[in-house]
């Protein structure tokens, strides 16, 4: 018999699951992941310390979070239970990230194409090679967000 009051009784303890807490491994993307994004625009011989990966990590996680939940904000407030492209768009926005509210809004035109057209694997991953390259060469590096200067809250364009 299982004893619903305890999530441990069943014999498969849940590790993210402590007391309703999610443990911070659990919410922070996979470290591979982000060292494999940030040597796409180092050169080729250059080194990432754990340090740097670590810090990076914690940084993108946190910004996901932040935008993620400015955009869950919008959709409580229309009543709506899903965060769609255009929610996450417009919240970059409202934060002051402008400069990637146009990189985003290109793949997600072209994401839309796809999804319509019903485009193959192989096109796809031209698609998603495509990204990587607006996403990389597009976003001007040295900006900061104008969050700090107060935000806009039109929608992208």
């Amino acid at each position: 018999m299982v004893d619903n009051n305890n999530p441990g009784a069943s014999g498969a303890a849940k590790d993210d699951d402590i007391d309703g807490c999610i443990k911070e491994q659990d919410q922070l993307l996979p470290i591979a992941n982000v060292g494999r994004i940030m040597k796409q625009i180092l050169p080729p011989n250059a080194k990432i310390s754990k340090e740097a990966k670590e810090t990076m990590q914690e940084c993108a996680s946190e910004f996901i979070s932040f935008v993620t939940g400015e955009a869950s904000e919008k959709c409580r407030k229309e009543r709506r239970k899903t965060v769609n492209g255009d929610d996450v768009c417009w919240a970059l926005r409202a934060l002051g990230f402008d400069d990637y509210t146009g990189p985003l809004r290109r793949y997600l035109h072209r994401y839309r194409e796809q999804e319509r057209d019903g485009i193959s694997s192989e096109a796809n991953n031209n698609i998603n090679e495509d990204h990587q390259r607006i996403s990389i060469n597009n976003i001007p590096h040295t900006q900061g967000s104008n969050y700090f200067k107060g935000s806009s809250t039109s929608g992208c364009k």
